[in-house]
């Protein structure tokens, strides 16, 4: 099937809840040009550079997320252009793409990263650390990023059900700060799970942007 065809197949399986995010790392411009010339705009990038280097080389009305874990340093690269932030795990990150955000005279949308899995790799704040963060005085000072969301990874294995369990708090949490510490203020829209191994789990627990690369562009 052509990649095309891919995307199509994917937005089928999870419309009308979610929308898609093509993961592009390592892809070339050239394979995205022929998702963009089918009428697709939304990709995701794990690493800053690559993402600038596509958004110089592409046209200007594509979406841009960035999905990996981000430095403060690398902020001010994609500021100007960046459309969501789903990694955001710390205040001082946030602090930072505000900073930046400010120079541009934007707003830029973030996603908390919530630390979901069974592995130590993957970052993410925990759910007091998160409340912790939502509610300081250090976060209502900031006027130029909006927190959309949340993003959360589940962990790499076969079992189904873990990754059901894993989804399914992050979901929980997401509601229960909508109707606590969001409520009466800008609501939280956004829940990023689910990626090309298990994106119809994540659908089906809530997901509201899934993000996907190796179902969509083969795998590398």
């Amino acid at each position: 099937m052509s990649i095309a065809e891919n995307i199509q197949k994917i937005e089928a399986e999870i419309a009308p809840g979610a929308k898609l995010i093509a993961v592009t790392k390592t892809k070339p411009v050239e394979m995205l040009m022929e998702a963009y010339d089918a009428g697709f705009k939304r990709y995701g990038e794990n690493k800053v550079q690559e993402m600038e280097m596509k958004h110089e080389q592409m046209p200007k009305d594509i979406e841009w997320h960035l999905i990996g874990h981000l430095q403060t340093n690398k902020v001010k690269y994609i500021a100007p252009f960046v459309s969501t932030i789903h990694s955001v795990d710390s205040l001082k990150l946030l602090q930072e793409i505000n900073k930046q955000a400010a120079k541009n005279n934007r707003v830029i949308d973030c996603l908390l990263q919530l630390f979901i899995a069974q592995e130590e790799t993957k970052f993410g704040l925990s759910e007091e650390e998160a409340k912790e963060l939502l509610t300081s005085d250090a976060f209502r000072e900031l006027k130029n990023v909006r927190i959309a969301g949340l993003m959360g990874m589940a962990s790499n294995t076969d079992d189904e059900e873990q990754i059901r369990r894993e989804f399914r708090s992050l979901k929980k949490f997401f509601d229960e700060l909508n109707s606590t510490l969001c409520a009466g203020e800008a609501t939280l829209t956004e829940l990023s799970m689910g990626m090309s191994s298990d994106y119809l789990i994540a659908v089906e627990e809530g997901s509201t942007l899934v993000r996907v690369g190796s179902a969509i562009f083969g795998s590398r």
